[in-house]
């Protein structure tokens, strides 16, 4: 399976970055608890330099709730860490305390050079299909209200009240993550956050129900019955009516409909980036 990336991104991920990590006093990494460390940003600790960071796993619900537990782990050797749903809400409270934690030393020097108090200012880094829109949500209490009169202020960047303690700079924009190998590209495709249009759908349901059966081969069991070697994607299809005239299987709709289950943590909770 090819898919098509877009390294040409990369020089303008970085100067946007470069440019906006000026504003701030905190990075929040924003990653998916279903490929923690594919989905996170290579450039991210390369520019922050000693800027503090705090590192999000969000959709923890749809991930290995023991795999999630291990990356926790192993992160917190280098920073801050919290995993959570931000659809559901789930961990999201415990967000803010820590970002102002972090920013302290920060505002105390700008205290000490007689600025006067501000809320502590964030931007969220991440890459497609991690949530960053469903956690600013919840941050805000569906509410997003723009400030200005400070900088950063452009075209293309809002500030955002999140809290009354806390304004995140919104940025648009896609920062993709450069890969060399293959086997990350397919993960996250797996996720969404490639999107589907620069994917061969069968090819990646064939090779995601191959890593499931391998890895998780007793949830595959009640969505597979009576499978015979090397028909996952037909079985699948037939058991989910994806038939066309004369009963065979429509294999793309049962692929987008394999896909689109395996996302919406239909078929269980998975971890694509395992650690033992």
């Amino acid at each position: 399976m090819s898919i098509q990336w877009f390294p040409g991104h990369m020089a303008k991920a970085r100067r946007i970055l470069q440019e906006q990590l000026k504003w701030v006093d905190v990075a929040i990494e924003l990653g998916d608890a279903r490929v923690p460390q594919s989905s996170r940003n290579p450039l991210l600790q390369e520019l922050l330099g000693g800027k503090p960071k705090l590192v999000i796993l969000n959709k923890a619900d749809l991930a290995d709730p023991a795999q999630t537990e291990r990356w926790l782990a192993a992160l917190r050797a280098t920073s801050p860490v919290y995993a959570v749903s931000a659809v559901m809400g789930t961990g999201v409270a415990r967000i803010v305390p820590m970002v102002e934690k972090l920013a302290a030393s920060r505002l105390a020097q700008l205290a000490g050079k007689g600025i006067r108090p501000r809320p502590v200012r964030v931007m969220v880094v991440g890459i497609p299909n991690t949530g960053k829109s469903s956690l600013i949500n919840q941050l805000a209490g569906g509410s997003k209200a723009k400030t200005g009169n400070k900088p950063g202020v452009t075209r293309g960047n809002q500030w955002i009240r999140v809290h009354e303690r806390v304004e995140l700079l919104d940025t648009p924009g896609i920062l993709w993550p450069k890969f060399e190998d293959p086997e990350v590209g397919r993960r996250l495709a797996a996720t969404g956050a490639v999107r589907d249009e620069v994917v061969d759908a069968e090819d990646l349901a064939r090779w995601v129900l191959a890593w499931l059966e391998a890895t998780y081969p007793a949830d595959t069991q009640g969505w597979l019955p009576g499978k015979e070697a090397g028909d996952s994607l037909e079985a699948f299809g037939r058991k989910r009516g994806c038939l066309v005239r004369g009963g065979e299987v429509d294999l793309l709709k049962a692929a987008q409909v394999f896909l689109r289950e395996f996302r919406q943590g239909r078929l269980g909770r998975f971890t694509l980036d395992r650690l033992a």
